[in-house]
């Protein structure tokens, strides 16, 4: 196989990478299903309260604090 048969192999290899990437970039993206709705049947309501008006408090709080602590220990699985 001479050079010029091998930069020709190549250069199609490379055309036909190029098109199937093409293709797969211009294909629209599959439906999924809805999203089922989060429920916060066992959330305690109060902690809910907590955490809602924790979002936008900007001075030090102690109960915020303490919620988010606890959803901290809750994230990475520590005991109290």
């Amino acid at each position: 196989m001479g050079r010029a048969a091998k930069i020709a192999a190549v250069a199609v290899l490379g055309g036909l990478l190029m098109t199937l990437a093409i293709l797969h970039a211009s294909s629209p993206p599959t439906p999924r299903g809805p999203v089922p709705p989060i429920s916060r049947a066992g959330a305690h309501p109060a902690a809910a309260d907590v955490a809602e008006r924790c979002r936008t408090v900007t001075v030090a709080d102690a109960d915020c604090e303490a919620a988010w602590d606890a959803k901290r220990r809750h994230f990475f699985g520590q005991k109290d």
